[in-house]
């Protein structure tokens, strides 16, 4: 087994990126080549999930999440702790905290244009902790 994390530096709003590269390199770490690849975030606030990276898919991500969990409608957290960002707990919970994929021959086992992605959905730009546990040999 193998555990590392890394860190990514994010802006306000929907901020999507491409952290495939990053989880890669943890995989060329771990020397492991065969197994299951688990990446997650901490926090209750932000996502991991997969997405072809490209502008206009990532733009339709953040507009059918706008739909799903409208930034501007009543939220109860919102009421209680005054912070104004119950949409992002609300975003984070329906897209989830982390993604498994299989590893083979030492690479993630993704689709052509697939890419692993995080998702911080909080009203302010915050440092996020990346984890990367790999299971296997």
């Amino acid at each position: 087994m193998f555990f590392t994390t890394f860190h990514k530096q994010t802006t306000s709003g929907t901020d999507i990126l491409d952290i495939t590269g990053d989880v890669e390199a943890a995989i060329a770490s771990s020397k492991l080549t065969d197994g299951l690849v688990t990446v997650g975030v901490a926090g209750s606030t932000a996502s991991i999930t997969t997405i072809e990276y490209e502008s206009g898919v990532v733009n339709d991500l953040r507009a059918a999440i706008e739909r799903i969990a409208p930034r501007e409608m009543h939220y109860d957290h919102d009421a209680r702790w005054g912070d104004g960002n119950g949409y992002s707990h609300v975003r984070s919970a329906l897209l989830g905290p982390s993604v498994s994929i299989p590893l083979l021959r030492g690479s993630l086992v993704l689709g052509t244009w697939q890419q692993l992605v995080l998702c911080d959905f909080d009203n302010c730009g915050r440092k996020r902790d990346v984890y990367v546990q790999i299971m296997g040999g």
